[in-house]
C-alpha cells in the first residue's frame, strides 16, 4: 500500500518534469515556426505537425497530472450538501466511473488504435514517423489514471478507517 503511494509521487515528479519539457519543445518548436515563415524566406516544413503532435501529449498527460493534484473540473455543489456517509458512497461511485472510464475508452480503445495505426503503417506526413507512437499517449494516460484512482481509493479507506477508529474510542 505505502509502496504504491510512495511510487506516486516519484510517478508525479517525472509527469512533472516531461511536461515541462514537452512545453518547452512546443513553444521552442512554435517560435521558430514563426520565425521561419515571417523573418526567413521559407516556412519550416515539420514545426505544424510536431507542435500539434507536442499538443496531444501535453493535454493527455496534463490530463491525468490535473486529476492526481484534484485540479480537473469537478461539480461538488450538491455532494457538499449530503451526509458524511453518502459523500462517501458518492465518491467511491465516481472514482469507479474514472477507472471504468480510463479502462474501457483510454486503455483498451487506445491500444487498439494504436494496433489499428502500427498495423496499417500510418505515417505522419511532414516528420515520417508512425503515428502510432503519436497514439500510445492515450493507453499510457488511462494507466495513469488507474494508477492515480487506486492511489485515491487507498487514502480514502485508510481516511475512512482512521474516522471509524476514532469513532468508536470517543463513544467507548
Amino acid at each position: 500500500m505505502t509502496c504504491l503511494l510512495k511510487s506516486c509521487v516519484r510517478l508525479d515528479r517525472a509527469l512533472e518534469i516531461f511536461l515541462m519539457i514537452l512545453m518547452i519543445l512546443l513553444v521552442a518548436d512554435v517560435t521558430w515556426q514563426v520565425i521561419t515563415r515571417f523573418i526567413l524566406p521559407k516556412p519550416s516544413p515539420f514545426t505544424e505537425e510536431l507542435a500539434r503532435f507536442l499538443l496531444i501529449w501535453i493535454s493527455f498527460l496534463g490530463s491525468a497530472f490535473a486529476y492526481r493534484k484534484g485540479m480537473h473540473l469537478g461539480i461538488d455543489f450538491f455532494v457538499q450538501k449530503m451526509a458524511p456517509a453518502s459523500r462517501k458512497n458518492i465518491e467511491y461511485f465516481i472514482l469507479a466511473c474514472c477507472a471504468a472510464f480510463a479502462i474501457i475508452i483510454l486503455i483498451i480503445g487506445g491500444t487498439n488504435r494504436v494496433i489499428i495505426a502500427f498495423e496499417l503503417n500510418q505515417v505522419a506526413a511532414a516528420l515520417s514517423i508512425q503515428m502510432g507512437y503519436v497514439f500510445l499517449v492515450t493507453p499510457l494516460t488511462g494507466v495513469l489514471f488507474v494508477i492515480y484512482t487506486l492511489e485515491f481509493l487507498i487514502k480514502s479507506n485508510a481516511a475512512n478507517s482512521a474516522l471509524m477508529s476514532n469513532n468508536t474510542e470517543t463513544t467507548s
